[in-house]
């Protein structure tokens, strides 16, 4: 994407009701006004669900269709790519769907204690070497931070194409107390695969299945140890 049309969707972000960018300094002073209050922000209380790593936000926008009484908000630091999905949400007038423009790191930052119903993480960055492991969203620091927003029952989705990244997140579940509520190395070829697992694909999606690459899925409660389940 060339840097002048970057910019006008940067400009162009600043005008949508639906996308938010609260600054770093914001977020680490504790200061955004919308945490513990999303209520206030959709006009109503029904059930938040976030996309980590939204990247075009396809899952955001799809999920909001077919979910209405659940509010979607897409998280993601690269404005310019989210910037479709917001585009999209004002076009076809989903008042339940909004982006947030800051790292998934700060995310316990936007929401209070169990204000979060589920989380989904599609296609993320596997971060395979070793040094990269803090980088790693599903790691047992970025899971913990989930947990902390989510509510007690809340759950994770992770979708990926990386086999590497399956196995390591079913390894972490697997020395917990954590709950595997449905796991599968290859979902477009298991007839019994949830529908929104498969019902809609992402920009990066595509490209993998048509790689013939398979698309691994997990479905998950975090229980780091010291917790019963």
């Amino acid at each position: 994407m060339g840097s002048k049309n970057k910019l006008k969707r940067f400009k162009e972000n600043e005008t949508f009701s639906n996308v938010l960018q609260p600054t770093r300094d914001t977020l680490e002073k504790n200061e955004f006004k919308h945490k513990g209050r999303w209520a206030t922000f959709f006009q109503n209380d029904h059930p938040i669900v976030l996309e980590l790593g939204c990247g075009k936000g396809e899952y955001t926008v799809y999920l909001a269709q077919k979910y209405p009484h659940y509010n979607f908000i897409g998280i993601d630091i690269k404005g310019a790519r989210f910037w479709r999905g917001a585009k999209t949400a004002l076009e076809n007038q989903l008042a339940n769907v909004a982006f947030v423009r800051t790292q998934i790191e700060l995310v316990d930052r936007l929401f209070a204690s169990q204000e979060v119903d589920e989380i989904w993480i599609t296609f993320p960055d596997p971060q395979i070497k070793f040094k990269r492991t803090k980088h790693r969203l599903l790691n047992p620091t970025f899971l913990d931070t989930y947990n902390r927003i989510l509510k007690k029952e809340g759950v994770i989705h992770l979708k990926t194409d990386s086999e590497f990244l399956h196995g390591y997140t079913l390894g972490l579940l697997q020395q917990t107390p954590s709950v595997i509520l449905y796991a599968h190395h290859d979902i477009y070829r298991n007839p019994h695969a949830p529908e929104e697992a498969v019902s809609v694909q992402t920009f990066y999606e595509k490209q993998f299945l048509e790689q013939g690459k398979a698309i691994t899925y997990l479905k998950f409660q975090w229980r780091p140890h010291g917790t019963s389940s």
